[in-house]
């Protein structure tokens, strides 16, 4: 721990050193106070424990404002700086590298966690629950804040300070995406321990009605959102900044943070059949346990070096910790819930298989069979490893397209249909008129999207489920405004949570169509061009490279090749950093387009600026999948939204349903 700190090394180090062992201390306190207060019943005990959260939160902002004055003011003195930061380096990386490595990702991890407990803190109500939710945070807290203060901490002295620092690693300066992606991430990831939380103190206390599942509803929306946001930024950097034209490879650390979004999103559905039927309870508890381990699992995937990722920016000594910690949240989890099974049984019947309950049921199968096959094809070549001693074995998009593609598309079937089937049970005839229309309306879209040209079965499908969807959409619309007579912003105000839900699904059937119709039409073409050279016919564009320019900056270069295509420039770079000197790094040109983007990327560049290699991709539909990615968001946003007063006394806010 001496090592740790050195206020001769390095004042601002030691600083931040104090501050996370000043958090740590007050995680350990608030967590002995609120099992105290929990099993004393205490309420004055267990207020000290909220109070002391204030205090984790506060150590906690101030290591991250004293790792970022650091960076700002090139204090190489620090470990972190000198290792990921350098005078050269732009402010924007410079204020990014906080998160760019192993040390200051896990103090951000941290931080974001000890806001939401914070934020906890100032909303839980005064129950039963209020000590065991704060005690599980707090053990979060402990864990997290642990890293950083020991193994990982970001503000390690240096005994000799260097005159620069090694800067960060390049990839994660060469496009500004990387500045929000790693952000909402850590929202998404850290925003699901509050429902574990909330879990944790419901099987403790035996409290097991629905509460816990409507209070933690709009935590699990919040960090659903996130995670989604976190997704999509990450596939739009691979697609501006890899330069291979694609936005999604099936990369393990892409699985890590896709496997907690499937498990998530089946509990968005799963708890609207406790909360109306009183079904899925213990299936509940069970999701919530996986979803929040499966982030824990993600970073341990990704700090601990046992998969191979173009996105495993860090790894360091915390792996075998995380998996501990892994281990510790599901052991907690089961025992919780085995403990409590007599309780955690259902008031209702079982689902009917024909009912709306019954193709929740359902879904939620395909969801956990969906996230199971990631995790499989993520962890295979780590068995084969592991088994056979070699690291040769891979798993590529190939294995994972083969069962995304159908669990995808019976998802989009059960999502259309869901909602239109009554409650307990449906006999053949709503079954059949529920199904009337929608078919109908698919049968129509696919058969006109033939008609234009879309010949690929999987497209074909997945243009009639969407249109089966938007019907089932429009009908549940329709019939509510007929029944309240009332017009679409009425119900978007007496309902947003319905409402939003509607919205949410519209966005996920773009981001489908962007997917189906950009991975299957994709066309993709290279070419090597001369200055001043006649124009080149390419993917039916005219292509010309007017001329090769570089320019140099502090912390590298880029030369940037300027190409008419069909009369319109696109300025297409390849970057190096003054860290990777001889690395290219491509930065494509896109001209982003409604029906399909052109992608322009570099691929050689000749040194004397007299030709250049490109690759020429077209992609249709690609920024549907960024539109529908807002679409969602703006939908969430909604279902956050408190309905107006009217409805608000017809129907309760926590207890609305998010279908008909």
């Amino acid at each position: 721990m001496l090592n740790l700190i050195s206020f001769g090394a390095s004042e601002l180090g030691a600083l931040g050193q104090l501050a996370l062992l000043g958090a740590l201390g007050f995680s350990l306190a608030g967590l002995l106070l609120a099992l105290v207060g929990g099993l004393r019943g205490d309420a004055r005990v267990s207020e000290a424990a909220r109070r002391v959260n204030w205090a984790v939160f506060a150590l906690l902002t101030l290591a991250v404002v004293v790792l970022e004055v650091a960076l700002l003011r090139d204090d190489f003195s620090v470990r972190y700086v000198a290792e990921h930061s350098m005078q050269a380096s732009p402010l924007w990386v410079k204020v990014t590298t906080l998160w760019a490595a192993l040390e200051g990702s896990i103090l951000l991890w941290a931080w974001v966690l000890s806001g939401y407990a914070f934020i906890l803190s100032l909303t839980l109500r005064r129950d039963a629950l209020r000590p065991w939710a704060l005690g599980t945070m707090f053990v979060s807290l402990l864990f997290f804040v642990g890293v950083c203060a020991t193994v990982a901490s970001p503000f390690t002295p240096l005994a000799s300070i260097p005159a620069d620092g090694q800067g960060p690693n390049p990839a994660l300066q060469n496009h500004w995406m990387m500045a929000v992606h790693p952000v909402l991430l850590y929202l998404g990831f850290v925003g699901l321990s509050v429902p574990y939380a909330y879990a944790v103190g419901a099987l403790v206390t035996g409290r097991l009605s629905d509460h816990w599942v409507v209070v933690t509803r709009r935590w699990t929306m919040v960090a659903w959102a996130f995670l989604t946001a976190a997704i999509v930024a990450g596939g739009w950097w691979s697609y501006e900044t890899l330069g291979w034209g694609g936005y999604w490879a099936w990369d393990p650390v892409e699985n890590a943070s896709f496997i907690p979004w499937l498990l998530t999103t089946a509990f968005l559905h799963s708890i609207q059949i406790q909360e109306r039927r009183g079904l899925m309870r213990s299936w509940n508890v069970w999701l919530i346990v996986l979803a929040y381990s499966s982030t824990v699992l993600g970073t341990f995937l990704n700090r601990s070096g046992i998969v191979q990722s173009v996105h495993a920016f860090a790894d360091g000594p915390v792996g075998a910790v995380f998996l501990g910690f892994l281990a510790l949240l599901l052991v907690l989890g089961v025992a919780l819930a085995a403990w409590r099974s007599p309780l955690l049984r259902d008031e209702a019947d079982p689902a009917a298989p024909v009912s709306r309950e019954g193709a929740f049921l359902a879904g939620n199968w395909l969801f956990l069979v969906f996230a199971f096959v990631v995790l499989l094809g993520t962890l295979f070549p780590t068995f084969v490893e592991f088994v056979q001693g070699r690291r040769d074995a891979s798993v590529g998009p190939a294995f994972f397209n083969a069962f995304a593609v159908p669990l995808g598309l019976g998802l989009l079937l059960l999502m259309g249909v869901g909602p239109l089937l009554p409650w307990r049970r449906a006999d053949g005839q709503s079954l059949v008129r529920a199904l009337r229309p929608l078919l109908l309306a698919g049968l129509g879209a696919a058969l006109v999207a033939f008609v234009t040209g879309v010949r690929n079965p999987g497209v074909l499908l997945t243009v009639g489920l969407s249109a089966y969807n938007l019907a089932g959409l429009g009908l549940l619309t329709v019939r509510a405004a007929r029944q309240r007579r009332a017009g679409l912003p009425t119900l978007l105000r007496e309902q947003p949570r319905r409402y939003g839900a509607y919205l949410a699904h519209v966005g996920l059937l773009v981001i489908a169509l962007g997917i189906a119709f950009s991975t299957t039409y994709r066309q993709d073409q290279q070419v090597t061009l001369n200055v001043g050279g006649a124009p080149v016919r390419l993917l039916n564009e005219d292509l010309r490279l007017t001329r090769i320019s570089r320019e140099d900056y502090p912390h590298g270069a880029s030369a940037t090749a300027h190409v008419d295509i069909d009369g319109q420039p696109f300025l297409s770079r390849v970057n190096s950093y003054k860290q990777a000197p001889g690395q290219p790094f491509p930065a494509p040109a896109v001209r982003y387009g409604l029906w399909g983007d052109t992608y322009l990327v570099v691929t050689s560049i000749d040194v004397r600026g007299q030709w250049a290699s490109v690759r020429l991709i077209e992609s249709p539909l690609v920024s549907w999948i960024w539109w529908g990615t807002l679409i969602v968001m703006l939908g969430s946003v909604l279902t956050l939204t408190p309905p107006a007063r009217a409805a608000a006394r017809r129907v309760p806010a926590g207890l609305a349903p998010a279908t008909d």
